[in-house]
């Protein structure tokens, strides 16, 4: 609770000061405590015995009696050695309703900051819809954006689009190459593909994709290297910026990254800029750049004339050579990633990339290069991957479980809770609701876990509308909405804070969890942890629905101006916190 930090630091300063402590040896210890039960700060006192000749807990018991009584604290105690600071509620109280909490923004740039943010995130192959796990890096990304700008930072959500590499190259074969019989025929022991998709490129496109995958495992031998050949010769071409293949790539995959994004959206995912990878082929970087990485001490040259940096002599372990150039001059995707990042620095002071845990030798392959090249790294956030309970997802295998399919099958089980609860609701109504509910369920059965967790999808799982999930958090602030509504038409008391004697359980817990949000925010956004601030979230909700009970705020038509004033600070934080999260916050349920 860095509000109550604030407060009691330099009153600790004072204390171990007297003691030979400085405040550089015990700052960082000062953390919020593991239960709620043994306080909101609690300092460890055991790295000081052995400089102070005392036992952890005579320590503690010295510091707490010798504390001095301040407005902010009910009571500082000591247990096993622990130094413990319980918030007097009276001070919370106070702290809310002065407007120390603050409520942010999760949906434009404040400018509060003189950081710059850009995340890239997504950055998926444009050759097929957007399946359940490629959809991870989507929300945990989009999510980020959002949290950074809810915390005051000035961010840039950008989509890197790999608009020269094979996948590519394969659907722009394919769709010059295939009729849509040969398609049919080459895919007739998958299932047909859904009819409600029929207007939508990004799924017809992917037949073609997977029609030519099916034909460069099965094809005859002549057959497969004549594929080979034609599609290695477009890649090749558009490595060296041939201006007229990568337009023809670009026919390609566009309307399938156009089906893509309308879906995303549907998500509230949505981007800033977008930059294609043939950009700094055919301006000339790249060339620029491997003519640098040439002449560094650490540059090499294989047998068959390829570029290579030798990382190892910079601490990379395993495989250290860092290909840059291929024996026929071209460039390969990591040479173009590193020129990448050199421009994303001149547009940004702070770079987060989202990418999957298979990304992680080369993040550090081009990692290491920045830095040889006197640039900073960008910091990264891996994931792990989503599973079915069948095995790995793969566009290419056609195993997957399409985001447009998971939307949809959301929509309708919404519609179904929201119609069978709410029968005097007409059609748009529920629609309305349903879609909110339905995008929201999904979107939080991915944020609420950790990154580096993988974990296996299941319907059951994903659409789940109890306890837990994100309709119990929308519920909560459709609460206090209804209770604004009400309170709007009726007359209220002073805004007069009660006694910490006549503050029920409900309150104080509410009180304690909304001085600790901006907490949660900050270190969701430093350490990229965007579960926390989902599970943070939960707790808010919880404490509000215990408010709700303990301190009624419209009695015999009267509102009481206290309660009422807290329960607007609550909902204006599940509703900028609910948007933080990319779920709608909407007013009735």
């Amino acid at each position: 609770m860095r509000v109550l930090e604030t407060v009691i630091s330099s009153h600790l300063a004072d204390l171990l000061s007297k003691k030979g402590l400085e405040k550089s040896t015990w700052a960082s210890m000062l953390q919020p405590s593991r239960e709620a039960s043994q306080g909101d700060l609690t300092l460890p006192c055991f790295p000081f015995a052995s400089m102070l000749k005392m036992a952890p807990q005579a320590i503690a018991d010295e510091l707490a009696a010798s504390f001095p009584d301040i407005d902010a604290l009910l009571d500082v105690t000591s247990m096993n050695g622990y130094l413990n600071f319980i918030a007097n509620p009276e001070w919370l109280a106070d702290t809310v309703l002065s407007g120390q909490i603050h409520v942010g923004n999760a949906l434009e740039n404040t400018g509060k900051t003189e950081e710059q943010v850009l995340i890239e995130h997504t950055s998926a192959n444009p050759n097929g819809p957007f399946h359940v796990g490629r959809a991870r890096n989507a929300i945990l990304g989009d999510t980020l954006v959002r949290l950074n700008r809810l915390h005051g930072n000035d961010v840039r959500a950008e989509y890197y689009v790999d608009d020269m590499g094979k996948q590519v190259g394969v659907l722009a074969w394919a769709l010059d190459n295939l009729s849509e019989d040969d398609v049919n025929e080459l895919l007739s022991e998958r299932e047909p593909p859904s009819e409600r998709w029929l207007t939508k490129a990004d799924h017809q496109r992917v037949r073609w994709y997977q029609a030519a995958q099916v034909l460069r495992k099965d094809a005859d031998e002549d057959r497969k290297a004549q594929i080979e050949q034609d599609i290695g010769a477009l890649v090749h071409a558009s490595e060296h910026g041939d201006v007229a293949v990568l337009e023809s790539f670009e026919s390609a995959y566009t309307p399938v990254l156009d089906g893509m994004l309308a879906t995303l959206s549907r998500l509230g995912i949505s981007y800033d800029t977008f930059t294609k990878e043939s950009r700094f082929v055919v301006d000339g970087t790249v060339a620029e750049l491997m003519e640098t990485l040439d002449a560094l001490d650490i540059a090499g040259t294989a047998d068959n004339g390829a570029g290579f940096l030798d990382l190892g002599q910079r601490g990379l372990k395993g495989k250290t050579e860092f290909f840059y150039r291929r024996g026929d001059g071209s460039s390969l995707y990591a040479t173009r990633d590193v020129a990448y990042h050199m421009w994303k620095w001149g547009e940004s002071n702070r770079l987060v990339n989202v990418l999957g845990e298979d990304h992680k030798l080369q993040a550090k392959q081009v990692g290491l290069t920045l830095e040889e090249l006197g640039q900073q790294r960008p910091e990264v956030l891996f994931y792990s991957f989503i599973k079915l309970p069948e095995g790995k997802m793969s566009t290419r295998q056609g195993n997957v479980v399409f985001m447009d399919d998971l939307l949809e099958e959301a929509h309708a089980q919404a519609s179904a809770v929201v119609r069978e609860l709410r029968p005097e609701y007409d059609d748009a109504k529920v629609s309305l609701i349903a879609e909110a509910v339905g995008t929201a369920a999904v979107r939080f059965n991915i944020i609420k876990v950790s990154p580096e967790k993988g974990f296996t999808f299941r319907w059951e799982e994903a659409l789940a509308f109890e306890a837990g999930s994100a309709p119990f958090i929308m519920y909560a602030h459709t609460r206090a909405c209804s209770i604004a509504k009400r309170a709007s038409d009726l007359p209220s008391t002073p805004v007069t804070r009660p006694s910490v004697d006549a503050m029920p359980e409900g309150l104080v817990a509410l009180l304690r969890l909304m001085c600790t949000h901006n907490d949660v925010l900050g270190r969701s956004v430093r350490e990229q942890k965007a579960h926390l601030f989902a599970l943070h979230m939960l707790e808010l909700a919880t404490s509000y629905n215990g408010f709700y009970r303990d301190c009624p705020v419209v009695r015999d038509g009267q509102v009481d101006g206290f309660a009422y004033a807290i329960s607007e600070m609550a909902r204006n934080l599940m509703r900028t916190g609910l948007e933080g999260l990319g779920i709608t916050p909407i007013e009735e349920m």
